[in-house]
């Protein structure tokens, strides 16, 4: 939002232009969204060859701190938002001195840095793994050995098992740190997880909150490989305080865009807030086909002041992620050196599946090039259809 909160701002209708900062996959979701109802859109992203810049209207080729570049997205957008938490928050700040912006600067800020979270979770009464913050080597040598064994993270830039380290004594913990640069880390205990489920909500300006059924993931090498919807181990009692952690800490933010909370359901039922993003997140990609409505046109629908509805899931699905690896598939055990297209036709062949890829022109390792959606006529139905197609990708049965 603009930094004027009393000021009431006008709809924004169909046919404006609305702007992105960040040119990656979800940026060209958000581009395909806003376009498919009407509106122009500019995104800011230095990469030429960014997903989002390639089909977006206006593509502004600037660092996200470049004063020209931010100028030149204001002048030609009506209403900015970001498709990657780690776009520096001074730049939001900067736009929204003459756009509205959403989410604002300081709600970016606090998804930005760990130690921030972390204390916003408590600060609005969410409960998250025990932690300590480590900045000197005074507090290093501070911890308490009831955080261990743990995961030492960066407090910064983080994402996707990037800047983790696991733990398990204080000798492995200082090696730790030292291999991080000594940044400013938070190490959280483990504690004994049962699975993983993710919450996303959309928030509007005049503070009304809707959330997305209830999503159970996979990780494998701290990186998102398989969404289910509904999620089949969760109870009633978890989905509850975990739809109302979500609004409470979007709310508390006095936030205006789709936000994702990632919980940890522990073994004994109980549920801890584990992080959170300020923008459409991987574990949605599926309401876009699963979805009276998909996380991206909630977000152009919340940065432009257009009503929200309540999604409903129409079909039971489940989403795989498609890394770079599988461009690369193994031969008697040995990686390819070749590239080569995975078998979409197969793949295709399936009832139920939607393919979305994201314009990458190089599939590396670990890379995110696209995503799989299946639905089905039933959970069940959706998770065999999926299998089977993971069997065609050389993705790991689950």
């Amino acid at each position: 939002m603009s930094a004027a909160k009393d000021v009431i701002l006008p709809v924004i209708l169909p046919g404006a232009t609305l702007g992105v900062m960040g040119g990656g996959q979800l940026g060209r979701m958000f581009v395909h969204a806003a376009q498919s109802m009407g509106y122009r859109t500019a995104v800011l992203d230095a990469d030429a060859t960014s997903p989002a810049g390639l089909v977006s209207h206006e593509h502004i080729r600037t660092p996200y701190l470049d004063t020209t570049g931010l100028a030149e997205l204001a002048s030609v957008a009506d209403a900015i938002t970001t498709e990657f938490e780690n776009v520096p928050a001074a730049a939001l700040e900067q736009l929204a001195q003459t756009r509205p912006v959403a989410p604002a600067g300081a709600s970016v800020a606090i998804c930005q840095d760990r130690a921030r979270e972390k204390a916003h979770f408590v600060g609005c009464g969410v409960d998250c793994a025990p932690h300590a913050l480590i900045d000197t080597p005074e507090q290093l040598a501070a911890v308490s050995d009831d955080l261990l064994p743990g995961i030492l993270k960066t407090s910064r830039l983080g994402y996707d098992g990037k800047g983790q380290v696991r733990v398990k004594t204080r000798a492995e913990l200082i090696a730790a740190w030292d291999e991080l640069q000594r940044v400013g880390c938070v190490l959280e205990k483990m504690l004994p997880l049962a699975y993983e489920v993710s919450v996303i909500v959309a928030r509007g300006r005049d503070g009304q909150v809707v959330h997305f059924p209830l999503q159970q993931n996979l990780h494998r090498d701290g990186i998102l490989a398989v969404t289910t919807v509904p999620a089949p181990n969760v109870t009633e009692a978890v989905s509850q305080q975990a739809y109302a952690s979500a609004h409470k800490i979007a709310s508390s933010m006095d936030y205006v865009g789709v936000l994702c909370t990632e919980f940890f359901v522990l073994q004994d039922g109980r549920i801890v807030a584990n992080e959170m993003a300020p923008r459409p997140h991987n574990s949605g990609h599926h309401t876009i086909d699963a979805c009276d409505v998909s996380q991206f046109e909630l977000q152009v629908r919340a940065m432009t002041g257009l009503p929200l509805v309540e999604p409903v899931l129409h079909s039971p699905c489940l989403m795989l992620n498609l890394l770079g690896d599988l461009w690369f598939p193994e031969t008697d055990g040995q990686p390819a050196t070749a590239q080569r297209e995975p078998d979409w036709a197969a793949v295709l062949a399936l009832s139920g599946t939607h393919l979305h890829l994201y314009g990458k022109s190089e599939a590396r390792a670990g890379r995110k090039m696209g995503h799989l959606t299946v639905t089905g006529a039933s959970p069940q139905a959706a998770r065999a259809t999926a299998l089977q197609a993971a069997a065609i990708l050389g993705i790991a049965p689950f």
